[in-house]
C-alpha cells in the first residue's frame, strides 16, 4: 500500500474536513507515524480516532483496529468509507462470502483500516495470518477495558498484550475517554507499553450542562423535561433494570414521544432496528440499559438522561459523554434518590470478591457526592479524575442556581484538625464519629476519645458535616485514597486551611436538587455556541435535506453532514466549491459527493 505524500495538515483538510488539529492530536500523529507507542485519553468526541487514523494513512500496511462492538466498528468504517478511505470490518454480523472479500482486500493490501474484535485478532490462524503482513500499527479503543480496575472489564482484553511481543516493531496505541490514574497506569502494564507516553487533553466537556434533580415522581419529570427540548433534539435514557427501561419507554410512546427500548433481553433483530432507527433519526429517544450506546458514533445527541443513579463516576462520565459530541450545546440530566444509592449499594455487596466490592463502594460513594454535590459540579467531576478546575464552570445547574454560602472556616478547621489527628488512616464517617463524640468499638480500639478533637462537632449534624468533608474534597483541600479503604488524606493548601491564612466560604446543603427546567430549554434552543448561531429555517432545509439524502443511501445522517457541518453552512452560506470545502467536516470525498446539491439547497433558500 503506497504511502501517503500529502502532509498530515493536508491529509486533516482533504480527507476528513478539517482545518486545524484538537489539542494533542499533532503531536500524537507525528508520535504514532514515527513509530511510537502511546497511552491516549480524551473525553468523548475528543478526537481520539483521528489520533490513529491518520497515522494508518501514512505509515506502509493497513492499522488494525481493536474495537469492543460490532455497531461502533460499522459507524466508523460508514464514516471513514464517506470520506474515501479504504476501510473494513471483520466480525460476526458478516457472512461467510463477506469475510472472505475482507480478507482477500486484506491479503492484497488494498485496506488502510480493519476494525476486529478482540475475540477475533487474538485467534492464533489470524495473527499468524496478519504477522505475513504490514501491518501499520495496532489501535486499542476503549482500553479501560484491558484494566482489572475498568468499569467495563472483558477478559478478552487481557489478552492484547500478546501483542508486543509477537509485533515488537509495530507502534500500539491504546485509546480511552475514562481511566483514572489506576486504571491507566494497569493498562499501560498489562499491554507492556509502561515506556510508552500518556497524551491527555483532559476530561472536561464545556458545552455539556450537568443538572441533578430529586427524584419526586420521575416519570413526569422526565416527560416534562423531554417536553421542554426542541422537537428535533434526539437523547438517550438510561435505566438500571430491563423492567425499568420497558415501562420508562411505554409511557414515554404513551405520551406522544417517538420512544423505544433498548437492553440485551430484547432479540437481536429488534436491538439492531432500534438502534438503526435512531441513528437515522426515526426514533428520537432510546430508553436502554448500559448495553446501550459504548458503539453508538452518533455526534448530534443532544441530551442524556439517567433516569436512576449510575454505580460509578466513570459510567456517569462515559455515558453523558454522548451527548454533544459534535460540540454543539447538550444536557446531562440526573434524577436521584437515596433509594438508588440503596439499591446499587445491594447489588455491589453480592460480588463474592471482597476487593472488588471494596473498590466498587468507592466509586459509588463518590457518584453519591456528585449528585448531593452543593459546589460546581463540573469542579466535582473533573476533580474525581484529578483535575483542577481554577474557577466554576457556570454551566451546570449549582453555578447557574447557587445555594447559601456561609464562613466555614472554623468547621473546615475541625475537619482538617480531625483527619490530622487521627493520621490520616480513616474515611469520612468515622472523622465525623471523632468530631461528634460517638461511642463505638472503632473509637475505643484507637483510643480517639483522648484526642483534642473528639466531640467538638456538635454544632452540625452529621449531614451538615458529610456536606462540608465532600466540599473540601471537591475543592482539593482533602482526597480519598482508594488504595486505604476511602481513608481521607491531606491535599495542597489544607495545612493554609488549617493556620488560617484562608477563608473558606462553603455551600449549605439544600434539602432538596431543583431541576432547571428553564435553563434545560435554553441549553437546547441554540445549536450553536457561539453567539448569532445559524439561521434556523436554512438550517432546518439542510437537516431535511441530509435526511432524504441519509435514507436513499441507507447510513445514518451524521455519515453525511453533521450537525455542526450544517449549522457552519447556514451561518457562512458557500456559494462555490472552493468555499464549501472550507465547511466544517467538509473533505475532497464530501464535495464531490455532495456539494452541488447542498449548495443549490443553499442557493435556493
Amino acid at each position: 500500500m503506497p504511502l501517503r505524500t500529502t502532509s498530515i495538515t493536508e491529509t486533516l483538510a482533504q480527507v476528513f474536513g478539517y482545518h486545524e488539529f484538537r489539542p494533542h492530536q499533532r503531536e500524537i500523529v507525528e508520535h504514532v507515524i514515527d513509530g511510537g507507542d502511546a497511552f491516549v485519553l480524551m473525553p468523548t468526541g475528543g478526537g481520539k480516532s483521528l489520533t490513529f487514523q491518520i497515522p494508518a494513512l501514512h505509515r506502509p500496511g493497513t492499522a488494525i483496529v481493536v474495537s469492543p462492538l460490532i455497531s461502533l466498528m460499522k459507524d466508523q468504517v460508514d464514516a471513514l468509507t464517506a470520506n474515501g478511505v479504504s476501510a473494513a470490518c471483520l466480525n460476526s454480523s458478516l457472512s461467510a462470502e463477506e469475510s472472505s472479500a475482507v480478507l482477500g482486500d486484506l491479503r492484497a493490501g488494498r485496506l488502510d483500516l480493519l476494525y476486529v474484535a478482540p475475540e477475533r485478532l487474538m485467534l492464533d490462524g489470524f495473527l499468524d495470518m496478519i504477522a505475513t503482513m504490514p501491518i501499520a500499527l495496532f489501535a486499542i479503543d476503549e482500553a479501560h477495558c484491558v484494566s482489572q480496575w475498568g468499569h467495563d472489564f472483558r477478559p478478552e482484553y487481557v489478552r492484547l498484550g500478546e501483542l508486543r511481543g509477537r509485533f515488537p516493531g509495530i507502534p500500539l496505541i491504546a485509546l480511552t475517554a475514562t481511566a483514572d490514574d489506576q486504571t491507566r497506569d494497569d493498562v499501560r502494564v498489562r499491554l507492556h507499553i509502561g515506556h510508552a507516553p500518556v497524551f491527555s487533553a483532559g476530561f472536561d466537556r464545556p458545552n455539556i450542562r450537568y443538572t441533578v434533580a430529586d427524584k419526586r415522581s420521575g416519570i413526569e419529570q422526565l416527560k416534562k423535561f423531554v417536553a421542554a427540548r426542541p422537537e428535533g433534539d434526539s437523547g438517550i435514557v438510561y435505566c438500571l433494570s430491563r423492567k425499568r427501561v420497558e415501562d420508562v419507554a411505554k409511557k414515554l410512546k404513551a405520551s406522544g414521544v417517538k420512544a423505544a427500548a433498548y437492553h440485551a433481553g430484547l432479540p437481536s433483530a429488534t436491538r439492531t432496528r432500534v438502534q438503526e432507527d435512531f441513528l437515522r433519526d426515526k426514533v428520537r429517544v432510546v430508553v436502554a440499559t448500559v448495553a446501550f450506546g459504548m458503539g453508538i458514533d452518533k455526534p448530534d445527541v443532544r441530551f442524556v438522561v439517567h433516569y436512576d443513579m449510575p454505580k460509578n463516576i466513570e459510567g456517569y462520565y462515559q455515558e453523558t459523554g454522548r451527548a454533544g459530541r459534535d460540540g454543539l450545546p447538550a444536557e446531562a440530566f440526573m434524577l436521584f434518590g437515596l433509594q438508588d444509592a440503596v439499591t446499587a449499594r445491594m447489588l455491589i455487596e453480592n460480588s463474592p470478591n471482597a476487593e472488588q466490592v471494596r473498590i466498587e463502594l468507592h466509586k459509588l460513594q463518590a457518584m453519591v457526592a456528585f449528585a448531593e454535590a452543593t459546589t460546581c459540579r463540573r469542579r466535582v467531576l473533573l476533580g474525581y479524575f484529578g483535575e483542577r478546575l481554577e474557577e466554576d464552570c457556570g454551566n451546570c445547574d449549582v453555578c447557574l442556581d447557587p445555594p447559601e454560602l456561609f464562613d466555614a472556616t472554623v468547621e473546615a478547621q475541625k475537619v482538617l484538625s480531625a483527619v490530622f489527628r487521627t493520621g490520616e488512616r480513616f474515611g469520612i464517617g468515622h472523622v465525623i464519629d471523632v468530631l461528634k463524640g460517638a461511642d463505638t468499638d472503632k473509637i475505643r480500639q484507637w483510643e480517639h476519645t483522648e484526642l483534642s478533637v473528639y466531640g467538638i462537632g456538635d454544632s452540625l449534624s452529621r449531614d451538615e458535616w458529610t456536606s462540608v468533608i465532600r466540599q473540601l474534597i471537591h475543592r482539593g483541600y482533602l482526597r480519598q485514597d482508594i488504595a486505604q479503604y476511602s481513608a481521607l488524606k491531606f491535599e495542597a493548601g489544607a495545612r493554609d486551611v488549617l493556620r488560617g491564612d484562608i477563608e473558606l466560604m462553603l455551600a449549605r446543603p439544600r434539602a432538596v436538587v431543583r431541576p432547571a427546567e428553564k435553563r434545560a430549554k435554553r441549553s437546547g434552543a441554540a445549536l450553536s455556541i457561539e453567539p448569532g448561531g445559524p439561521d434556523e429555517p436554512l438550517f432546518e432545509r439542510l437537516r431535511e435535506l441530509r435526511r432524504e439524502i441519509a435514507a436513499e443511501q441507507q447510513v445514518p445522517a451524521y455519515v453525511v453532514f453533521s450537525d455542526k457541518s450544517l449549522a457552519d453552512m447556514a451561518v457562512s452560506r458557500p456559494t462555490s466549491r472552493e468555499e464549501f470545502l472550507g465547511v466544517h467536516g467538509v473533505g475532497e470525498a464530501k464535495l464531490e459527493r455532495y456539494g452541488e446539491v447542498f449548495l443549490d439547497a443553499i442557493a435556493r433558500d
